[in-house]
Formats: structure tokens, C-alpha cells, sequence
């Protein structure tokens, strides 16, 4: 392939930046002229250069100024001359900004996308990480933009933010008794905070059809939260749910971030490590409510699965080790098994919050210990 010049501009055009610029500055120095003059020798190179794109057809039609001065009669001389003086620069810059849109500050067309390219996707979380999000530009969530002013907007959609790391053996187990832990850990969060219908409260079947069911303290601790919630008796230790006589959606998506990963466990088995954050837009089901309020749960689950040939377990079903959550932006100390964000239209439910304030977004620390037994205010939502 053959050298560029210095002068020959990177993108391939044949006019360069500087003669490009020097042949609009002669344009405009003409335009404050009374009468034409002789353009410069520059000026006439990319005047001839323009010429020559325009009969190989490398110009967007209509580029020119129009026809020349001795194809009109004189009493239209005056009409053209202002077109020409006041057109040739405007359509020659049209034709630059066609062939080189970059050079138009701004970007008033939109052809660089910023906005888009700001809420881009965050790459899947792999690690824990160093700190908090960096904070957005304040700006009021909307039915249209949930998520408006808040780090989840570059957070995956839904399920699509729990993915599931390549499965290897562990111990005895084999890739694909890992794998199965794996999924069933998945169906597990996905049906317990993602699901529309645990999410209006009904009762999440897929999740409590993947536990251990001789794990007898727990179901039994869970199935009279759903019937009977209290505040011994909590769904919202396991599931994300909302009273739909209240509450509803802002749109369909609910954003989610997190890792899983796996290790071997002590009983011949794969424990699996879950930690996820899920963030709700809600919108109050009164008639023309319309302000967005955001609920963010914070879960962190322990799960194994150990060989049905060296112990006496359900084969495919998962055992909970633990389970802790964060939850930032619903009332404190209200035990109906609903989740209760607070609106600026809206009276306050629930007890005072006592606890620190905190970062519902920081996904860098791990939950404390007590946090449960806390209820603290959030310093974003």
C-alpha cells in the first residue's frame, strides 16, 4: 500500500484538516466583501479538488452553490450573488459535515451516542469491588427512566445479571453435579427476587422446589412467613415481595448485580457462594401517582450440595447454609411480609431508623453480622 503524505488527512478524505479550514476562512472573507475576489491559490486547488470529487461522485448531491454567473441574467445577478455568497459556505460546510460529521462540535446530531455510551453495560462482576459506585448526576427516577440518577442503570436487566461461572469438579463431585448446583442456585434467586408473581406476593414455588427438603427448620420457618408473616416468621429473609394493593412496578426491569462462585465443601460437597444486589423502581397504584421511588436488596446466600453416594441427601437438592440480606429504603419494623419504600407524597411507615447510614450501592464490604437487627438509612437510592 502506498505512503500517506503528512499533509493527506487520516480518514481517508482527500481534502485535509488545514486546507480544509483555510479554504472556509476564504469563503467567509468573501462573504464580508462587496465585491467578488479572486480567490487564492489555495482556495483554487481545493476548489479544483472539490471539482473533481463532485464529477466522480464522491460528494452528496446538491453540494454546490449553483450555476454560474453566466448562465442567469442580470436581474437575478443580485438574488444569486447573495445566495452564493451567503450559500457557498453553508452548503460546502454541509458537505464537509457530511463526509466528516466529527468535526461539528458537540455532536448536536447525536451520531457519537454520549448519552448512550455513558449507560452502557457494566462487564459482569468477578470480584469484589474496591468501593462504592461513583455517584450520578442527581436526576429525578421517571415511569420512563426508573433508574434515572441511580449506578443500576449500567446494571444488567434481570436474570441476565446472574450468571452462572463455568462449572469444574469438586472432589467427587463431577462437572455435572457441580453445574446442577450451579443452576439450582440460580433458579433460587431468580424465583425468590426476580419473578413478577413472588414479587406480587405469591407464593415463590420454584425456589422452595429446589431446597433440601429435609432441611424440615427452614421450610417450615418459610412457609408459615408466606401464610403468617411476623416478625420471627419473615419472607423478606429470602424473598423480595410487595403488596400489590400498594405497590407496582416502574416498568418491567428490576436491575441486578453480583458474582457467584464455588468451592469444595467439609461433606463430600460443592458450596456455592451467591451475592447479589437487586434494585426495585416502584410506582404507588394510587390513580395518577407518578413519582418513582427505589427499594435495593442486597443477598447473600451459602448453598451446598454434597454426593447423594456418601451422604443421605435429596439428589439435585441444595441445602441453605446461610442467608443475610441488606435492605435499603423500606420502612422499619413492619412485619407484614411487604417491602414498603418511602415516597416524598407519602406518609412514613414504620419506626424510626436508628441504625448508621449507609451506601445501598457499596457492594465492596461484606454485610455485617447484625445487619439484620439494624435499620439504618440509606445515603442514595
Amino acid at each position: 500500500m502506498a505512503g500517506r503524505s503528512p499533509e493527506e488527512p487520516e480518514d481517508g478524505s482527500s481534502i485535509s484538516d488545514d486546507e480544509l479550514q483555510a479554504f472556509l476562512q476564504e469563503s467567509e472573507r468573501g462573504a464580508a466583501a462587496d465585491v467578488p475576489k479572486e480567490p487564492s491559490a489555495r482556495a483554487r486547488m481545493v476548489s479544483e479538488r472539490l471539482r473533481q470529487q463532485d464529477a466522480r461522485g464522491e460528494l452528496p448531491p446538491g453540494w454546490r452553490a449553483g450555476p454560474g454567473l453566466g448562465e442567469m441574467d442580470r436581474r437575478a445577478a443580485r438574488k444569486r450573488r447573495l445566495w452564493v455568497v451567503l450559500g457557498v459556505p453553508v452548503v460546502i460546510a454541509l458537505a464537509v459535515v457530511a463526509m466528516r460529521p466529527s468535526l461539528l462540535p458537540g455532536d448536536p446530531f447525536g451520531a457519537g451516542e454520549p448519552e448512550a455510551v455513558s449507560e452502557s453495560p457494566l462487564a459482569p462482576e468477578t470480584a469484589a469491588p474496591t468501593g462504592a459506585p461513583d455517584s450520578v448526576d442527581p436526576d429525578t427516577p421517571t415511569i420512563d427512566r426508573p433508574f434515572a440518577g441511580s449506578p443500576a442503570l449500567r446494571w444488567a436487566d434481570g436474570a441476565a445479571g446472574i450468571v452462572v461461572p463455568e462449572a469444574t469438579p469438586v472432589g467427587s463431585l463431577s462437572k455435572a453435579q457441580v453445574e446442577q448446583a450451579l443452576t439450582q442456585t440460580r433458579k433460587l434467586l431468580v424465583d425468590a427476587n426476580l419473578d413478577p408473581a413472588t414479587l406480587r406476593g405469591e407464593r415463590p414455588e420454584t425456589a422452595l422446589a429446589v431446597l433440601e427438603p429435609r432441611q424440615t427448620d427452614l421450610l417450615e420457618l418459610l412457609n408459615t412467613a408466606l401464610s403468617k408473616p411476623d416478625k420471627n416468621h419473615d419472607p423478606l429473609l429470602m424473598f423480595s415481595r410487595f403488596d400489590p394493593d400498594e405497590l407496582r412496578l416502574a416498568g418491567d426491569v428490576v436491575k441486578t448485580r453480583g458474582r457467584m462462585t464455588f468451592k469444595a465443601g467439609e461433606n463430600a460437597s460443592v458450596v456455592v457462594h451467591a451475592d447479589y444486589t437487586f434494585v426495585y423502581p416502584l410506582v404507588q397504584t394510587g390513580e395518577g401517582a407518578t413519582e418513582v421511588s427505589r427499594t435495593i436488596v442486597r443477598r447473600v446466600l451459602d448453598v451446598e450440595l454434597s454426593d447423594p453416594a456418601k451422604y443421605v441427601v435429596t439428589p439435585g437438592k441444595i441445602t441453605v447454609l446461610k442467608y443475610d440480606q441488606n435492605i435499603g429504603n423500606s420502612a422499619c419494623d413492619v412485619y407484614d411480609g411487604f417491602l414498603h419504600p418511602q415516597f416524598s407524597t407519602g406518609e412514613t411507615e414504620g419506626a424510626t431508623p436508628t441504625g448508621p447510614t449507609t451506601d445501598p450501592y457499596d457492594r465492596s464490604q461484606d454485610l455485617a453480622e447484625d445487619s439484620e437487627e439494624s435499620c439504618g438509612v440509606v445515603s442514595r437510592t
